[in-house]
């Protein structure tokens, strides 16, 4: 098949075939050698990664941390040598098809083994410092909490002290006679005096824990001040985050403090005390009618005393129903857990150690699209129109070597047929050395006669052939000069 014989689209699909693989011929040059230092910049990285895994120091550390990172980077480079030869060159789609979940399979185990500790290196310092950032805030959080419901257990002190000056005021009444009827300290009197002592004195206890409170609120702050300068120090985060674990126990002991110190528990346990503790005084009025007025005082007490407690007691519970701090532990994490707990705020970091291990499937890719567009450039042509001028210059080569072995070969079989020549008859004849002339004289024979040397050869015909000589050993003839004689 000929040129002529080709279709327009189809020469113009045979050139750009031949164009695309003069590029390939030109990229294969270095694509091994990109493909290796990818391999070696993703191995690097991933003996950074297992080297911060590691606790131990020590030469045996160092050789499997390097064996490792080793091992990865040859994986990787004939994975991918592997794809950058067979996927490309895939006819069939069952083929292709295996091929391409091969390449999926792999590329989970690349991850699994290399792109999460490439992350680690590249961000595994960030990723710690973050995660004692979120600390941080978790133990702010939990100290605030602790505060707030101690602060608002405080405020139970303003319940306590208004049911305790009612109370006064009350015995103030009694003594003056406008509750019983009868002035002076008797059985009612000493009863609301009883209650106002009581509610004095857990009054008092309430007070008593300002102080404390708020101390132990300003040493949690100092505390996380002290935290937080260790986030941004400089230096191994390694080193920072055993002064951070020290700080945080700290913490969490202040914070323990601050839930103990508020008084919400105490109030509540009081206002269920304040009418269970109730001892009622001796009726002492002078007659029955007082007698009977003091019971019925007394009964009116008691019942101001149910609500003042009623009252004390649900001030309380709305303090206990507050929710309770965050138990909140620092738990010192490496740098590959690290990146992967919080991997969505290092997605830069992430998408770079997977690309560093990846980025062949995209050159696989291009190179399976650029050997279909080959091949769909090459249909239609036969053998003789895809061949290129080193094609022919290998082809020329084959032949003389063929044509050099083929004669080769006749000459040693004709060698071995032929019959052994005759030796020559060196010996002299008896007179020769008489007739041999000095060695310092010239030679004075005579010229040979004309007429002894027979008649003279005829004059060569230039349309005539020469005689065939019977021993001379006939022309062979390879296959390009029989081809063209065939064209002559």
């Amino acid at each position: 098949m000929t040129q002529q014989d080709l279709t327009r689209d189809e020469v113009n699909g045979l050139r750009s075939a031949r164009e695309l693989e003069g590029h390939l011929t030109w990229l294969d040059a270095f694509t091994p050698a990109a493909l290796g230092v990818l391999a070696v910049a993703s191995g690097i990285y991933t003996y950074l990664g297992v080297s911060s895994l590691l606790e131990d120091t020590g030469a045996m550390s160092f050789l499997a941390a390097v064996a490792y990172s080793i091992a990865v980077s040859v994986g990787i480079f004939v994975f991918w040598s592997y794809l950058l030869r067979l996927l490309p060159a895939m006819r069939t789609a069952g083929g292709f098809v295996g091929l391409s979940i091969a390449t999926m399979v792999g590329s989970v185990a690349i991850v699994a083994m290399s792109s999460w500790l490439n992350a680690a290196a590249l961000a595994g310092g960030a990723a710690v410092e973050q995660h004692l950032a979120r600390t941080v805030q978790d133990y702010q959080a939990s100290l605030e909490r602790a505060h707030l419901i101690a602060v608002s257990a405080q405020g139970l002190e303003r319940d306590v002290a208004r049911a305790r000056t009612s109370f006064e005021d009350l015995s103030e009444q009694e003594r003056a006679g406008e509750l019983s009827g009868t002035a002076g300290r008797g059985a009612v009197f000493r009863l609301l005096n009883q209650k106002a002592d009581e509610l004095r004195a857990l009054e008092a206890q309430i007070a008593a824990q300002g102080q404390p409170i708020q101390a132990a609120f300003e040493e949690g702050n100092d505390i996380l001040s002290r935290m937080r300068a260790l986030i941004v120090a400089q230096g191994p985060v390694d080193q920072r985050s055993v002064t951070f674990s020290e700080e945080s126990v700290r913490l969490a002991g202040v914070i323990t403090t601050l839930r103990q110190l508020q008084v919400a528990q105490l109030v509540a346990r009081a206002a269920e005390d304040l009418r269970a503790s109730v001892v009622l005084p001796e009726l002492d009025g002078a007659s029955a009618g007082v007698r009977q007025d003091q019971a019925a005082t007394i009964g009116s007490v008691l019942d101001a005393l149910d609500g003042r407690a009623a009252t004390l007691r649900a001030a309380a519970e709305e303090v206990l129903a507050m929710p309770p701090p965050q138990e909140t532990t620092y738990t010192p994490i490496s740098s590959a857990d690290a990146v992967i707990r919080y991997a969505g705020n290092f997605a830069p970091s992430w998408a770079g150690a997977i690309a560093i291990d990846l980025l062949p499937g995209v050159l696989v890719f291009i190179l399976a699209v650029t050997q279909a567009a080959i091949r769909r450039g090459k249909e239609g042509a036969g053998a003789e129109a895809t061949l290129t001028l080193a094609d022919l210059r290998a082809a020329m080569r084959a032949m003389k070597d063929i044509e050099g072995a083929m004669g080769a070969a006749d000459q040693a079989r004709h060698d071995r047929e032929a019959p052994p020549a005759r030796e020559p008859d060196r010996r002299a004849p008896p007179d020769y050395a008489d007739r041999r002339a000095p060695p310092d004289t010239a030679d004075r024979r005579a010229p040979p006669d004309p007429a002894a040397l027979g008649p003279a050869p005829e004059a060569a015909d230039p349309g005539r052939e020469p005689p065939a000589d019977p021993g001379a050993r006939p022309e062979r003839r390879g296959p390009s000069a029989l081809k063209i004689d065939a064209a002559e």
